[in-house]
C-alpha cells in the first residue's frame, strides 16, 4: 500500500501547481506579463506574486490575491504591494484590495482531502491551457 503524502507535501504539490496556473493563465504565446511594472518575459521567468502574504492560507491559492509578477517586483522590492493594489483596483472592482486584506484575515484550515481537491482542479485547468 502506498504510504500516505504528508501534509507539508500536499501544500507544496500545490503551491507548485497553482504558480504554474497563475502563470500560464493569460500568457499570450508563453509570454506573461508583471501585473506591477509591465515587464515581459516567458511565464518560466516569472513569479507567482501574493498581495496577501502566503503565510495567509484563506488567501494562499485566491485566484485574485495571486498575479504575475517578475522577481523583481515580488522579492527585491517586497511585492510592491501598493502598485499590486492599484492593480487589484483597476482589474477587478473598486474595492478589491481590501477586500483580500479582509480574506487574509480569516482562519482556514484546509482538509488533506481539500488540498489534493485542488491540486486535481489546478491539473486539470492547466491541462486545458496547453
Amino acid at each position: 500500500m502506498a504510504k500516505k503524502p504528508s501534509r507539508k507535501t500536499l501544500v507544496k504539490k500545490l503551491d507548485k501547481v497553482f504558480s504554474q496556473y497563475i502563470r500560464r493563465r493569460f500568457a499570450v504565446n508563453e509570454i506573461a506579463k508583471c501585473v506591477t511594472c509591465g515587464k515581459q518575459a516567458h511565464w518560466k521567468d516569472l513569479q507567482a506574486g501574493h498581495f496577501m502574504s502566503r503565510k495567509h492560507y484563506s488567501t494562499r491559492w485566491d485566484e485574485i490575491n495571486v498575479q504575475v509578477q517578475c522577481s523583481g517586483c515580488n522579492v527585491f522590492r517586497y511585492g510592491e504591494q501598493f502598485k499590486f493594489g492599484m492593480y487589484l483596483e483597476q482589474a477587478y472592482e473598486k474595492g478589491t484590495a481590501e477586500l483580500m486584506h479582509n480574506k487574509s484575515r480569516e482562519i482556514t484550515k484546509y482538509s488533506d482531502i481539500h488540498l489534493k481537491d485542488l491540486i486535481e482542479y489546478y491539473n486539470k485547468l492547466l491541462t486545458n491551457l496547453k
